[in-house]
């Protein structure tokens, strides 16, 4: 069943219509709160359409009731910011009228075959992530050049995999490439192929990453990274779809989607001669960004539970718990390394936890006992020259950890934490004064 909430008869009538002819689903038609919630218990629509007769507030009301279905937004277009807006609070996509009658057909074709979207162990748990799920899959249906930018350790190349498998070359290939981490003497045979005796080393010919991937998806990360000469030659393929084996000339026609990714500004490198201009618009027709993993702090818990059942051993993973002082360090933390680096020190505490409380020290995270929220402090993060943490500093650590979080759970009262710590008050004002040399806790700690 579609469920169309309009409270203007003059705007259902179009939608009713073509639906009626178009599905083979029942469709109703409804304008008020109280049926919606017959409706809710008693039907279960498969898709919720909100019309253009319904004000912003009544809108976000009927967004909450029904935050568990696909859900369709049909707006004016002075309501275009509003709209975009409503996709972080519940709404899956939006119309702007006036559209065509096929627009409308391709978007609640894909929402109702929301359910076999392959996500690739994707989280989406903020709006920032929902939307940009919502802009993967309308790319994933298009078959043109795709640019993906982020941070290291954002997860580009499961973006470009999800757009792969949610398109209609999914039963082809998938073919990665670092253009950063190959040789730059090597990216083009890599890339292009070649034929034996094509150059020193030679032996035999080897086909060529884009013929790899034909017809299917070629997903060059770190593009920016490729040589100016090389990006003459890529813009070629581009232009041409078509390409030949170093040392033959012998033309290979191509089909393949290309998806290139960087984590750095491919404008300012343009502007600086360090990338093509006119590559870069060659690539830059279907940019999408992923936000950084400080952007979207809402998404850790769903990300650390991922990863213990990834990680985690299956008989204990389900009863892992966070302690306060690690929940309070792992928002805290600026996340550098974004998801890369939180999968990391998920393994990390796995491997360093006592038992199911994973503790900040787990994480190499150290938290501030003061019962504000700005109490935590920096990671313990070394220089890439410093020597490796010896076993017995690891062990400090630890310790320093357990001192702090049994003096926030007694309140800060130090009495009591030398009790329960079993250890005198003055070794405790020793082990206080060690961590504020060391930096550990602020001077007035």
């Amino acid at each position: 069943m579609i469920l169309l909430l309009e409270s203007d008869k003059a705007c259902a009538d179009d939608v009713l219509t073509h639906l009626s002819e178009e599905y083979a689903c029942r469709v109703v038609w409804q304008t008020s709160l109280p049926d919606i919630d017959a409706y809710n218990n008693a039907s279960s629509p498969s898709l919720v359409i909100l019309g253009r007769g319904l004000s912003q507030s009544q809108a976000l009301a009927y967004i909450r009731q029904f935050n568990a279905l696909p859900i369709l937004l049909i707006s004016h277009v002075e309501q275009a910011e509003w709209a975009s807006t409503a996709l972080g609070a519940g709404v899956n996509d939006y119309l702007l009228y006036p559209f065509s009658l096929q627009q409308l057909s391709q978007q609640i074709t894909r929402l109702l075959n929301a359910n076999s979207l392959q996500t690739q162990g994707m989280i989406m748990g903020s709006p920032a992530s929902r939307r940009l799920q919502t802009m993967a899959h309308r790319v994933a249906l298009a078959d043109a050049p795709v640019l993906i930018r982020g941070e290291t350790g954002t997860g580009k190349e499961m973006l470009a995999q999800f757009i792969h498998t949610n398109s209609m070359r999914k039963s082809g290939p998938f073919v990665a490439v670092n253009c950063a981490a190959i040789p730059e003497s090597m990216l083009e045979a890599i890339l292009f192929g070649h034929v034996k005796g094509a150059f020193t080393g030679a032996y035999t010919g080897q086909v060529g990453k884009f013929e790899l991937a034909n017809h299917g998806t070629l997903f060059l990360d770190e593009i920016a990274e490729m040589p100016l000469s090389l990006q003459t030659k890529l813009l070629r393929v581009l232009q041409e779809w078509e390409v030949e084996r170093l040392g033959s000339n012998k033309v290979i026609p191509l089909d393949v989607r290309l998806i290139t990714a960087t984590n750095q500004n491919l404008k300012e490198a343009v502007s600086k001669g360090y990338f093509r201009e006119d590559l870069f618009y060659r690539l830059d027709i279907l940019p999408l960004v992923i936000p950084p993993l400080r952007q979207r702090r809402e998404e850790l818990d769903s990300l650390i539970a991922h990863f213990v059942q990834k990680h985690g051993d299956h008989t204990f993973a389900h009863a892992v718990k966070l302690s306060p002082c690690a929940q309070q360090a792992l928002l805290a933390h600026n996340w550098p390394g974004n998801i890369r680096e939180l999968e990391n020190r998920v393994q990390r505490a796995l491997v360093m936890c006592r038992g199911i409380v994973l503790l900040a020290s787990d994480f190499g995270l150290f938290a501030c006992p003061s019962g504000q929220g700005s109490s935590v402090v920096a990671p313990m993060v070394r220089s890439e020259h410093s020597p490796v943490e010896s076993l017995q500093e690891s062990r400090k650590h630890g310790e320093f950890q357990h001192v702090l979080e049994t003096l926030r759970s007694c309140r800060g009262h130090r009495s009591m934490t030398a009790e329960a710590l079993g250890i005198t008050p003055r070794a405790l004002r020793y082990k206080l004064a060690e961590m504020r040399r060391r930096g550990i806790i602020a001077d007035d700690a």
